[in-house]
């Protein structure tokens, strides 16, 4: 997951983290939260991936054997199917080793009302604390303006990490459930 370095800055009712435009009008919320690899996830992931091919590997394996009753087309159908797992086995393993190598960031995440998310980092916890109440004092003063400079995550699989508290809400009074990161 490589930071880049970016420019943040807030300007004529605009927040542009690098070259992305986000209306100060339309942010929804801005926190700080640590971003952590989903290891345990990947662990399960992995194990049941395993599980799945060998058990579909065990199954061509025996068919093969019965269908072509031990004869040379048996072999070449058994090495291949097992060649294909073996491949899928690499692939499995990397996915793995790239979760369970991956670090955890602190970040400042800034939520518009729609779909989008902007996720800036630093070494500096406090910094990014003095972010958020940057950008929020900005949202309320349309007059504020500002610039750092901030690094940018650049996640390439999103699944593999867990994006802060999960809070459900199931109708009534008193009726919420919060799952903690």
């Amino acid at each position: 997951m490589p930071a880049q370095t970016v420019e943040l800055r807030i300007g004529k009712r605009l927040l542009w983290v690098g070259g992305a435009a986000y209306p100060l009008h339309n942010i929804a919320r801005v926190y700080t939260f640590v971003l952590k690899p989903k290891r345990q996830e990947a662990t399960m992931r992995f194990l049941k991936r395993v599980g799945l091919t060998l058990a579909v590997l065990m199954i061509l394996t025996m068919i093969g054997e019965i269908t072509f009753l031990g004869s040379d087309d048996s072999d070449g159908f058994v090495r291949f199917a097992w060649l294909g797992g073996l491949v899928a086995l690499v692939v499995y393993v990397t996915d793995l080793l790239t979760v369970l190598t991956a670090t955890s960031h602190h970040v400042v995440a800034i939520e518009t009302a729609g779909p989008s998310t902007a996720m800036v980092t630093g070494r500096n916890t406090e910094h990014l604390k003095q972010l958020v109440g940057y950008i929020a004092n900005a949202i309320e003063n349309p007059e504020a303006e500002f610039h750092v400079q901030v690094e940018r995550l650049m996640i390439s699989s999103p699944q593999n990490y867990h994006f802060g508290d999960n809070v459900n809400m199931y109708g009534g009074a008193g009726n919420v459930g919060i799952t903690h990161a």
